[in-house]
C-alpha cells in the first residue's frame, strides 16, 4: 500500500464538490470554475434523426464527452434512434453552445437540453 491512502470521494451534486473543494483548500475563486466537471451524467434522447446523432456525438467527443449511439447509425439515412450523452456538467453546457449554432432541429435539442441542465447541482 502506498503513503497516500487513495480513496473515492462520493460526490453526486454541485454542493458536495463544492464542499470536497473547498476542504481541501483550493483557491475560492476556482471552486465555481471545478465543481461542475466533478458531477457525470448520463442523458438519454429518444427518436433522434440519426444525421443529428453523429453531429451531437462529434461535438460531444470535442467537449471531451461521449454519446452512445446506434450501430448502424452510419447506414441508417433517414431513421432514428435513442442516444445517450455522457459527459460531466461542464461538457454537456459547452454541447448546449455547440448545438445551439446548428440548424433548427439541434437547436430544439439544445434548447431542450439547456432545460434539462438549468437545475442540475
Amino acid at each position: 500500500m502506498t503513503n497516500y491512502k487513495p480513496y473515492i470521494v462520493d460526490v453526486k451534486s454541485i454542493t458536495d464538490a463544492e464542499r470536497e473543494i473547498q476542504k481541501i483548500g483550493s483557491d475560492p475563486e476556482s471552486i465555481g470554475i471545478m465543481a461542475p466537471k466533478a458531477i457525470s451524467k448520463v442523458i438519454k434522447l429518444e427518436n433522434v434523426v440519426l444525421q443529428d446523432a453523429i453531429i451531437i456525438k462529434q461535438d460531444m467527443l470535442s467537449a471531451g464527452g461521449e454519446v452512445a449511439v446506434p450501430r448502424n447509425t452510419f447506414e441508417l439515412h433517414g431513421k432514428t434512434g435513442d442516444i445517450l450523452i455522457i459527459g460531466n456538467l461542464k461538457q454537456l453546457r459547452d454541447l448546449v453552445g455547440k448545438l445551439d449554432r446548428h440548424y433548427p432541429r439541434l437547436k430544439n435539442i439544445a434548447k431542450e437540453l439547456s432545460l434539462l441542465l438549468k437545475d442540475a447541482r
